[in-house]
């Protein structure tokens, strides 16, 4: 399987998916209001559950024609006890930020990841709201273009790019997740307190906590610079693997959002994601110490 991976054309995997990405936004950004076949409206949550499997259906169909001998693993399409294996896969999720769409947020996108070997080497995320496109592809950078005006950036765009110092100077982006009870929520909102209190009474103090709704454009704003963290537990492979590839490329690192462990597999769950630094200065330091500030342990099962 290593000897495939090495074989693969990443470039014309990227493209692909750009393609899909633009294809799936104008049904995202076209969806409307469902009816029940007498005129009345259905209410959103049937719209976003119909959106989501159209916008994943047209994916599937079109990467399983292409690369018949691929694996395709998807938000709608997943069923408990289904894993990522070393087998090239492409990772799907076909609305990132659904909640968003409901409420007509444009902090919304389309996420295609590629994986070989069980690392994400290919990531596409697509805001079809404001024609934000991030891509990246291992080993050769991540970017942002403006899909309206043709402009390309590399990432990180923030300039200058200052090393990470204090975790009190952070910007810190949080979710709180659908699951609103146990000791995981109980975790996370008391990890919450300790990163916003003050100082003088034990916390962190951090800039601010931001909660947008999207772990695929979390990712990417840490990838830009401005956002400086991201500590994520609850959510799945489809919804960091793009992400993964870009933050990467630009410079950032992914370890474990429970304190102790570097490497994690993409599948694994529980992430904090930091932003670039020049020669990765204060990554580390700024790691361990937010890891100080974590309650407990979040246990997420696949």
């Amino acid at each position: 399987m290593v000897d495939e991976c090495w074989r693969l054309n990443l470039k014309e995997i990227h493209d692909v998916l750009i393609t899909i990405a633009k294809e799936a936004g104008s049904i995202i950004t076209g969806a409307k209001p469902l009816t029940d076949g007498v005129g009345s409206k259905k209410n959103s949550v049937d719209l976003v559950t119909e959106t989501d499997k159209a916008v994943e259906k047209m994916v599937s169909h079109t990467l399983c024609a292409k690369y018949p001998t691929f694996k395709f693993l998807g938000e709608e399409t997943y069923e408990p006890g289904m894993h990522l294996t070393h087998h090239p896969t492409f990772i799907c999720d076909p609305i990132d930020g659904t909640t968003n769409f409901v409420h007509q947020y444009p902090y919304v996108s389309i996420s295609l990841g590629f994986a070989c070997n069980k690392e994400p080497v290919v990531g596409v995320v697509y805001n079809p709201f404001t024609g934000q496109l991030y891509t990246g592809v291992k080993g050769e950078g991540s970017y942002l273009t403006n899909t309206t005006s043709g402009e390309r950036q590399r990432l990180p765009l923030k300039t200058p790019l200052e090393p990470l110092g204090r975790l009190s100077d952070t910007l810190v982006a949080i979710e709180w997740g659908s699951d609103r009870e146990g000791p995981n929520y109980e975790n996370k909102v008391q990890t919450f307190g300790n990163l916003g209190r003050s100082k003088e009474h034990g916390g962190a103090m951090v800039h601010s906590l931001r909660s947008f709704g999207s772990a695929a454009l979390n990712l990417c704003g840490v990838a830009s610079g401005s956002l400086d963290l991201y500590w994520e537990g609850g959510a799945w492979a489809w919804d960091f693997c793009a992400g993964w590839v870009i933050l990467k490329e630009a410079g950032g690192m992914i370890v474990d959002a429970n304190p102790g462990r570097w490497e994690i597999p993409v599948d694994h769950r529980m992430v904090l994601a930091v932003r670039p630094s020049p020669d990765g200065q204060g990554q580390r330091e700024v790691v361990e110490e937010f890891w100080s500030f974590v309650v407990g342990k979040m246990d997420y099962v696949h």
